[in-house]
């Protein structure tokens, strides 16, 4: 068990928000964060920033000490595993209080990619000038039409099986007051919705939102003694596959889920049956159902009657993005399960509480599709 805590959580607004940069919702995050645990910026040893596009000097690390006027840190860095980010942050700030080379250390995301006059489809497009381009891969979603394609063709998976996720997850943004998308869905609108890249819906696809998120991780023993509820850092996990192209290779019938979760798992000493809430990354339908096969929910293949029941919404006996996700709730990268995890670890969610929310698994997921992920085991206190 590692000793450490999420003390303090940073939510800026969300979505269509304008005329502010990464780096002004970075630090407005890192100072929301600051308060809600009850701390001053000036107690602040430690920074992992992950804000997109952005080089060290430019907006991350040092680039925001700056910015927030902090003299002096002990740990600080820019970090980019896609969605898996804010995974591997909370592990190695965990890491960094453990060996005593800080004690709290913020961890933040920020992005502002939507600008009043280009559509969202925009935000996350490859260049022209790119080799993505050059071969006709013109956005991410491409790469995971092909994996929920291969998916399809071997195991029989349905596209109103993917829909099944989605109006799941709206359910639950329904009752988030937070999340940009809070009108009911029903399977129907899913299958109406038009086409990105066959087989994936637009409502099959994630949101595309500006704003930050950050936390503030400290010692277990120190949490007890700030302003919120602690949340545990049980375990941790990793697993990386790298990029790869091939038709024959792995990464479409597999994720590192498999791995990443296994060694969180077995760090914070429980099993699937312990976990009260799921918050997994979910860029697209595809991406939640090959979490909830490789980390164990059901065998592989099986996903797609495993969620046709509706088990993952509200009324389900397996609560999953329960803050409507990114398909519906808000796009932070692997910030949106993390922020939701310690608000129903809180007891903090309002209309949308889990019931005896104890334990949880948030994921992170990074490329195109899934090279890089990251698993956290975060518990409440009894």
């Amino acid at each position: 068990m590692i000793d450490a805590a999420l003390a303090g959580l940073g939510i800026t607004d969300m979505g269509k928000v304008y005329g502010r940069d990464q780096t002004d919702f970075a630090a407005e995050a890192v100072l929301l964060a600051l308060a809600d645990a009850g701390l001053r910026k000036d107690q602040l040893d430690g920074l992992l920033v992950n804000v997109p596009g952005y080089a060290l000097e430019g907006g991350g690390g040092v680039g925001l000490q700056r910015y927030l006027g902090i003299d002096e840190l002990k740990l600080a860095g820019n970090m980019n595993s896609g969605g898996a980010t804010a995974g591997s942050m909370v592990q190695y700030a965990a890491m960094a209080i453990a060996t005593g080379t800080c004690r709290r250390v913020a961890c933040v995301f920020a992005d502002a990619p939507l600008k009043p006059a280009i559509g969202s489809h925009q935000a996350y497009r490859f260049t022209e000038q790119s080799w993505q381009a050059l071969q006709g891969r013109l956005s991410p979603a491409f790469d995971y039409a092909m994996a929920a394609r291969r998916h399809m063709h071997l195991y029989g998976t349905t596209s109103e099986q993917l829909g099944a996720i989605a109006v799941a997850t709206r359910a639950w943004a329904c009752l988030n007051p937070r999340a940009q998308m809070r009108t009911p869905l029903t399977l129907e609108e899913h299958q109406a919705s038009r086409w990105i890249i066959e087989p994936l819906h637009l409502l099959d696809c994630c949101l595309v939102s500006n704003g930050g998120v950050a936390v503030i991780v400290t010692s277990a023993e120190e949490a007890t003694d700030l302003r919120q509820p602690r949340v545990r850092v049980l375990g941790t996990g990793q697993a990386h596959f790298g990029h790869r192209t091939s038709a024959d290779d792995v990464f479409l019938d597999r994720t590192p889920a498999a791995a990443s979760g296994a060694a969180a798992l077995r760090m914070a000493g429980v099993g699937l049956a312990d976990l009260d809430v799921l918050e997994l990354y979910d860029a697209f339908t595809w991406v939640v159902l090959s979490q909830l096969e490789d980390y164990g929910f059901c065998a592989k293949g099986e996903g797609g009657a495993f969620v046709a029941d509706g088990k993952l919404g509200p009324a389900g006996h397996l609560p999953t993005n329960t803050g409507g996700g990114q398909l519906s709730g808000w796009y932070m990268w692997g910030f949106t399960p993390l922020a939701e995890a310690i608000i129903q670890l809180r007891g903090q969610g309002e209309a949308r509480q889990v019931a005896q929310a104890e334990l949880a698994l948030v994921s992170g997921s990074g490329g195109d599709p899934p090279a890089f992920h990251s698993t956290l085991i975060l518990g409440r206190d009894a």
